[in-house]
């Protein structure tokens, strides 16, 4: 109930009862016991009427933005993106910090989380101890259910509780995920994807990253570690990717492909930046071109394979890699339409959303705020009983 009261924003108790299917006796029952734990409110109705039958204004209900705050986090490949977010789920502060290192110890990776979350609180003028719940994004395969990462580019080890590494060092529920998978919830949220039940998001930075979305419920797979788009295979025994296989797709368009690619030219050793080699196939380098094109043909076939397996209604472009337009170009976009299945309807349609880290941290926000929620509740019904 609580869910839906946060996706109108205000509602009447009586529509409240029609959009849940929930008798409008119960409605009432359990709206006075979230109004008793302070997890909602009441707020006079925008609309003029009166309830004639106990002849005062009509009134809504909305979350209580003060009940709970929660923090989202991204952890990128030398930042952290924080964001604060209400109980009603309004953001209130966002900060960023600088890494030293892209590669940490989960203990040391902990201790910056912390930092970055004091700094944060502390430019809403709240102290670590008012947050209720944290949501981290981080690349990788991870089991969010378990709080466990199997592998990341972020963290030295593999087979990590970062989770519960980090709740032993914050003292509150952390709910960790891949990071693309909040890119998904975000988009879902207050994104482009709020009008849409099935969609599929692709992220481009560093690596290849993906979230899943059927039936409005974001898709992990069996073991919680699945749409790693990224890492399925284009080309056999082909190049190394850094999850030590080959032939990932994310070894021909991430950033460390194209400029392990550049080096290996011997024409471009010594650049070090993705942009100079992008700047330099725009300006007809026939090496820069040969490297940027491969990336477009291998993006193509990805997306490709990814419409023929889930046929989804709407798949969304995002990261850092979409300030560029060699992955999006009209001709990866063809090339991707030229190799799906064809019948007599239109294919998905094919958005570019080129947000920042900051939309990834509000995905794990909006992820903690759920968790939090459901915990509100079933603490409250424990205390019910």
């Amino acid at each position: 109930m609580l869910a839906e009261i946060r996706r109108y924003k205000k509602i009447p108790r009586i529509d409240l009862s029609e959009s849940t299917g929930i008798s409008r006796a119960t409605v009432t029952t359990i709206t006075a016991d979230l109004l008793k734990e302070g997890l909602i409110e009441e707020v006079r109705s925008e609309t003029p009427e009166k309830d004639l039958r106990r002849g005062r204004p009509k009134v809504d209900l909305k979350i209580r933005g003060a009940a709970h705050h929660v923090v989202g986090i991204k952890i990128a490949n030398k930042s952290l993106s924080t964001v604060l977010h209400d109980f009603e789920g309004i953001q209130i502060a966002d900060h960023e910090v600088a890494l030293e290192e892209s590669v940490f110890e989960a203990d040391a990776l902990a201790d910056e989380v912390s930092k970055a979350i004091e700094g944060l609180t502390s430019t809403a003028g709240l102290s670590a101890e008012e947050v209720s719940g944290v949501g981290v994004g981080i690349a990788g395969t991870v089991d969010a259910l378990q709080g466990f990462v199997y592998w990341s580019p972020s963290l030295h080890q593999r087979n990590v509780e970062l989770g519960q590494v980090l709740e032993d060092r914050l003292g509150v529920p952390v709910f960790l995920d891949n990071d693309a998978n909040l890119v998904a919830v975000a988009e879902r949220a207050f994104g482009l994807a709020k009008e849409n039940s099935d969609f599929i998001v692709i992220t481009i930075e560093s690596g290849v990253g993906m979230g899943i979305v059927i039936g409005n419920e974001l898709y992990r797979g069996n073991r919680g570690c699945g749409a790693e788009l990224g890492h399925t295979k284009v080309q056999l025994d082909g190049a190394l990717c850094r999850c030590g296989q080959r032939g990932c797709l994310e070894a021909y368009v991430a950033d460390y492909a194209l400029l392990r690619e550049a080096g290996i030219s011997g024409r471009h050793k010594s650049v070090s930046k993705v942009e100079d080699l992008l700047s330099a196939a725009r300006d007809g380098d026939s090496v820069a071109k040969s490297i940027v094109d491969r990336a477009g043909r291998m993006f193509a076939m990805g997306l490709a394979n990814i419409v023929n397996i889930f046929d989804p209604e709407l798949i969304i472009l995002s990261g850092e890699q979409m300030h560029s337009d060699h992955l999006y170009a009209s001709e990866v976009i063809d090339a991707m339409r030229n190799s799906v299945v064809h019948i007599d309807k239109p294919g998905p349609e094919v958005v570019i959303h080129k947000w920042g880290d900051l939309m990834w941290a509000r995905g794990a926000a909006a992820f903690a705020l759920d968790e939090v929620s459901e915990i509100a509740i079933t603490g409250h019904r424990e205390n019910a009983q």
